[in-house]
């Protein structure tokens, strides 16, 4: 059930120390280790094989991953591949996966405008509320040629959108705004066809208007 609180992600402060946090055990969701390592997720790890495989048959660009976390996915995509992230910790992995990464705000990229082929997310795009969805949709239309969007899959017992209480290994407990998405929902929500469509991941891709 959807909280009547406002939700914020990009710009919430707690959230931004959830993920700096987080960052050394965020790919345990992805592999499921730790206390990921007891969940019933069938076929997770063939579907996220197929997701990586299709994300590196896309064409080679110079891409900017957006909110790149720890750049567990962006990694795979052919090219000269850039990231920013609101977190250091995430950073300091990411540079190790990545050509280069940053600390940096996603709603106010610093780049100069059409100064990237692509615009990559992942597991970002969900989080975000009606108001930072616009301005994200709006800032990478300055920056990129397209925008690629992977997030999670919404299944047949899964809210749309929810508050989420998420634990971290150390025991600390924090509270994330989180939505679902079919492939269809997402391709229309940022007008492009759909790359892939799983049970647990979802993906597609859209030439991005030219903005000033």
């Amino acid at each position: 059930m959807v909280s009547t609180e406002r939700p914020a992600f990009a710009e919430d402060r707690a959230t931004h120390s959830y993920y700096d946090r987080r960052a050394h055990e965020y790919d345990e969701w992805y592999l499921g280790e730790g206390l990921f390592a007891g969940r019933d997720r069938p076929g997770w790890h063939e579907e996220l094989d197929r997701l990586c495989a299709a994300l590196a048959a896309l064409e080679p660009a110079t891409t900017l991953d957006v909110a790149c976390g720890t750049a567990f996915l962006s990694r795979h995509l052919a090219g000269r591949v850039l990231g920013v992230d609101r977190s250091p910790s995430m950073v300091e992995i990411a540079r190790e996966r990545i050509d280069a990464a940053a600390v940096a705000d996603a709603l106010a990229l610093p780049v100069a405008g059409a100064s990237v082929q692509r615009v990559f997310t992942a597991h970002f795009y969900g989080h975000l509320p009606p108001d930072e969805r616009a301005r994200f949709l709006a800032e990478v239309g300055r920056a990129g040629g397209e925008l690629v969007v992977v997030d999670s899959a919404r299944g047949p017992k899964v809210p749309a959108e929810t508050w989420q209480d998420r634990v971290l290994n150390d025991g600390s407990r924090h509270r994330v705004f989180k939505r679902y998405l079919s492939a269809a929902q997402l391709a229309a929500e940022i007008g492009g066809p759909v790359v892939f469509d799983g049970s647990w991941f979802v993906a597609a891709r859209a030439p991005l208007p030219r903005r000033p």
